[in-house]
């Protein structure tokens, strides 16, 4: 508690220091998961630059995006990814950044202000900053919407359903152009592969069945065009994922649903509707259907040519939503979706249902008045980026084993 409240604190401090009406820096918006802020630049330019406050925090930094092309401004954001320590906290990040962008953009540094927030970080609460900055158990506390997702020795990924057996079961055989081959064994040959067709048909509607048809038509297609995208490997291994995905129990329960974009094995839409029904999330799920006619979360997969030796890149792409791990443009931040933290025996169901329970566990809520057109794809890979730069230095935070 004593965190939350100097966290408070600290962004109280900074909104009256950098109020909206500031001529060089700007706080537009403040809450403990989220800073959104505005740089002014001696032409009048303005430059839109937001925080996303994890739960890790102040273990690790908020990690910060800057909406703007100008390699200077970018260049002063990314070097807070960098900091440790006392740094690592919203009110001295706020001085930092502050500095940084005047000394990239050849503005006089507002020294006052800078040191009224200084001032009013000491004056505001004295005692519980004393605390805070002399406590070494309250720097791996997370800022109180709850723990981080993943940790460093991946133990949580236990809990995950794990199938370690990708040996499909369509292997290419050789095509043997023997004259002299008999018609006993070119008709047991037939039987063979009769049975091994109708063995993958098993368990599957017929739906699905001519979404994997069509699917391997076009792999077909795009072989003899020469226009083949991604890599066989993993072609073979996300048609396998695919179809025992549309085999899963899960899935035919309609915890979730599969639509694979313009038929590319390489992008897949998400809907999961399946969270606990005993969480505020849910709740929220229900008045959005109310309101849109949706009760699903989307999120949106990309697999490289890589796959599986490299996880894929995972965002929200609706609705809005605050906590649970979900960072600005709609990354999700979970050590699981990283190169560190990934392994290729982790399937994508796994995958789906562990990014669910995650969501609760983070208390994730729906936003329902928030600005919806600040997820996107480039928001989202650099709110990444910025988390894999952070984790890479400082490592995944551990909770303790009483947080869950």
């Amino acid at each position: 508690m004593a965190c939350l409240n100097t966290l408070k604190l600290e962004i109280r401090s900074v909104e009256r220091v950098f109020h909206k009406d500031h001529e060089v820096f700007q706080v537009l918006t403040a809450s403990v998961d989220e800073l959104a802020c505005r740089f002014i630049c001696k032409n009048g330019k303005k430059h839109d630059i937001t925080a996303n406050i994890t739960e890790t925090y102040p273990h690790m930094p908020p990690v910060w995006f800057a909406d703007s092309e100008d390699v200077s401004i970018t260049g002063a954001v990314e070097r807070l990814s960098t900091t440790t320590g006392l740094d690592n906290h919203v009110i001295n990040q706020v001085g930092i950044l502050v500095r940084n962008l005047c000394s990239a953009q050849g503005l006089p540094e507002p020294t006052v202000d800078l040191d009224r927030l200084t001032l009013d970080f000491g004056s505001g609460d004295a005692k519980s900053s004393s605390h805070h900055q002399n406590s070494p158990s309250n720097s791996n506390s997370a800022s109180g919407s709850g723990s981080a997702s993943t940790n460093g020795n991946g133990s949580s990924d236990a809990e995950m359903d794990i199938d370690y057996d990708f040996e499909d079961g369509d292997e290419d055989e050789e095509e043997e152009n023997n004259d002299d081959e008999d018609e006993e064994d070119l008709h047991l040959e037939l039987e063979d592969e009769t049975a091994n067709k109708n063995k993958e048909k098993e368990g599957l509607d017929s739906e699905h069945l001519a979404t994997l048809e069509r699917l391997k038509a076009n792999q077909r297609q795009d072989y003899l065009q020469g226009t083949v995208t991604g890599s066989v490997q993993a072609s073979d291994r996300l048609m396998k994922e695919l179809r025992d995905i549309y085999r899963s129990d899960t899935f035919k329960k309609g915890i979730y649903s599969i639509e694979l974009i313009n038929d590319s094995l390489y992008e897949w839409r998400i809907k999961l509707k399946g969270v606990d029904k005993d969480s505020p999330l849910y709740a929220d799920l229900m008045t959005l259907k109310e309101r849109e006619g949706k009760d699903f979360i989307e999120l949106n997969m990309l697999f490289k040519e890589n796959y599986p030796f490299e996880p894929p890149f995972v965002r929200v792409v609706h609705p809005l939503m605050s906590g649970g791990y979900v960072l600005l443009g709609g990354a999700i931040c979970m050590e699981l979706l990283t190169k560190q933290g990934w392994s290729s025996a982790y399937t994508i169901e796994a995958v789906i249902m562990q990014i669910s329970a995650t969501f609760v566990k983070g208390k994730a809520r729906i936003q329902f008045s928030g600005n919806k057109g600040q997820y996107s794809l480039a928001r989202a890979q650099q709110s990444y980026k910025s988390l894999v730069q952070i984790h890479e230095k400082n490592g995944w935070y551990t909770p303790p084993k009483a947080d869950g």
